[in-house]
């Protein structure tokens, strides 16, 4: 297996996309650490992954805590001597579904929501860098930062979320600028929409909205935490070694199609079908 005796820290990796990481390195030989907010669910995913052979950990992190950062790399070097690949994913949903005065445009968003929302999503994966660099440059391993198609299109009303995940794309080709002559290999992930379980049971009450937005991909469906979880595996192995800097976008073909056919389609769909609109 591609990850055998390697070390791989999650951050996020309870659930959702990170749960999908966890899960698909731990089948490929890893050694995992879960480092999130979310007890229960990490529990369980733990759960999952012994259950199936693997060797997995868990951390209790909260991503907004500068502390909780230094101790989950601490935690990883105090249990298996050693860290490989460091995948940062984790995010607050607030910053998508509108809670904690994070969602909104300028006028909207609060100082202290920008703030913690800032942090989660660009200060955070900085101490990551920086607390994990050294232990990265020992093993010859990998940074894979989660960013969003989000951090390539913009949405309105949606401030912080979208400059926050802009910024992990130019901060990615910044730290692999920095880490690539010391041996370490520093990518982006560019996720579409992704069903995890908590999106799911929002399809699940409204399947036509989730159909209308299938219908904007050329692959005709959104995508899994699978999806993610094989594009961050093949960046972390041997084959893509000469790959360092890029955001490798994953969404189904969303981002490449021509805006004006794009609004088209939608409306002819919208009006030939009949469903509740997403939001």
């Amino acid at each position: 297996m591609k990850f055998t005796e390697k070390v791989t820290l999650v951050t996020g990796g309870a659930q959702g996309i990170g749960g999908g990481i966890s899960r698909k390195f731990a089948q490929q030989g890893s050694k995992i650490v879960i480092a999130d907010i979310d007890e229960k669910s990490a529990l369980i995913n733990k759960e999952n992954i012994l259950s199936n052979g693997g060797e997995c950990e868990f951390v209790l992190t909260d991503i907004s805590v500068s502390k909780d950062i230094q101790n989950m790399i601490d935690f990883t070097l105090n249990k298996y001597g050693r860290l490989d690949n460091l995948i940062q994913n984790a995010f607050s949903t607030g910053l998508v579904f509108g809670e904690d005065n994070m969602s909104g445009s300028a006028m909207e968003v609060s100082e202290e929501g920008w703030d913690k929302g800032i942090s989660m999503l660009q200060k955070a994966l900085f101490l990551g860098a920086k607390y994990a660099g050294e232990h990265l440059i020992n093993s010859k391993g990998n940074i894979i930062n989660i960013s969003s198609v989000h951090g390539l299109l913009m949405s309105r009303g949606s401030l912080v979320y979208e400059a926050g995940k802009s910024a992990v794309i130019g901060m990615t080709k910044q730290m692999a600028c920095d880490f690539g002559p010391e041996g370490v290999r520093v990518n982006a992930i560019c996720p579409g929409h992704i069903v995890t379980e908590q999106m799911k049971i929002r399809w699940n009450e409204n399947p036509g909205g989730l159909k209308f937005f299938e219908e904007q991909y050329p692959v005709r469906r959104t995508g899994v935490p699978e999806d993610i979880a094989n594009g961050v595996s093949f960046l972390c192995s041997e084959e893509a070694s000469f790959i360092t800097g890029h955001s490798l976008v994953i969404d189904g073909g969303l981002s490449i199609q021509l805006q004006e056919d794009f609004g088209v389609d939608q409306a002819k769909y919208a009006k030939s079908n009949d469903f509740e609109f997403p939001y």
